[in-house]
C-alpha cells in the first residue's frame, strides 16, 4: 500500500490514467465492432462510411500510446479488405 504522499499521488494518478485509458480503448473497439456490424449487414455503403469513421479514432489511439502502430495498420487493412470484398 501507498505510505508517503508522494505514493499515493502516483496511485491515484495510475488510477485516474487506467480508467481513462479503459475508456477509450472501449471507444475503438466500439467503433471497429460498427464497421463489422455494417459488414455483415452487406451495406457497401455504411460499411465504407463506418471504416471511414473508425480510422481516425484508431489512428488516434496510436497517437495516444494505447496501440501499437502496426496492430493499427492490421487492423485498418482487415477491415479494409472487407469493406472491398462487399463491393464485388
Amino acid at each position: 500500500m501507498a505510505n508517503s504522499p508522494q505514493a499515493r499521488k502516483r496511485a491515484k494518478q495510475s488510477d485516474v490514467r487506467r480508467n481513462h485509458n479503459a475508456s477509450l480503448r472501449s471507444r475503438a473497439r466500439t467503433y471497429v465492432k460498427k464497421t463489422l456490424a455494417a459488414i455483415i449487414s452487406g451495406d457497401h455503403i455504411a460499411a465504407t462510411n463506418a471504416l471511414r469513421e473508425t480510422t481516425p479514432i484508431l489512428d488516434s489511439m496510436v497517437n495516444k500510446g494505447l496501440y501499437k502502430k502496426n496492430k493499427c495498420a492490421r487492423t485498418k487493412s482487415r477491415l479494409n479488405t472487407r469493406v472491398k470484398a462487399i463491393a464485388s
